[in-house]
């Protein structure tokens, strides 16, 4: 699921660190197809406030799921606009809007975590892990948990 290295020190993943309401989350970076500034959202009739819209990017039609809504976050008021994480699943393009791309990470493997006790549930149900930082915790984000409202609204 993550890119994986083999170091002196063992096995290392990477991952695409974003910023949602303030809290740092990790994509593998293996699921990560690209970032970028979404523009001309359609919405979708019907469909449930954590999709976004659609956008045609580079002649792909990409589903946008709003992270703030999936999380029971409020819209972000702070006036920039926001990034979207390009992900794939089973052959369906996704984008996953954030409030601010981060960098990559290169962290060892035996240093994630499973879910905190006290970890927020809105962010426990999407969470595949965590990694504790320098003063702050990384949650690492399971793409597949995170699609699973998208896709079962496609199903529907």
């Amino acid at each position: 699921m993550t890119s994986k290295t083999q170091t002196g020190e063992g096995q290392m993943a990477e991952y695409v660190t974003a910023v949602i309401g303030g809290q740092l989350f990790g994509l593998p970076i293996s699921r990560v197809q690209d970032v970028f500034m979404p523009e001309r959202l359609t919405r979708v009739p019907l469909s449930s406030q954590e999709i976004a819209g659609v956008l045609n990017l580079r002649g792909r039609i990409v589903t946008v799921v709003d992270m703030r809504a999936r999380l029971g976050l409020p819209k972000n008021d702070d006036g920039k606009p926001p990034m979207a994480v390009g992900v794939d699943l089973r052959g369906e393009s996704y984008g996953l809007l954030i409030d601010h791309i981060g960098e990559v990470l290169r962290l060892p493997d035996d240093g994630r975590e499973e879910n905190p006790v006290n970890l927020d549930p809105r962010m426990a149900k999407l969470a595949g892990g965590v990694h504790r930082l320098d003063g702050h915790l990384m949650v690492v984000l399971d793409v597949d948990r995170v699609l699973e409202l998208a896709t079962a609204a496609k199903a529907a």
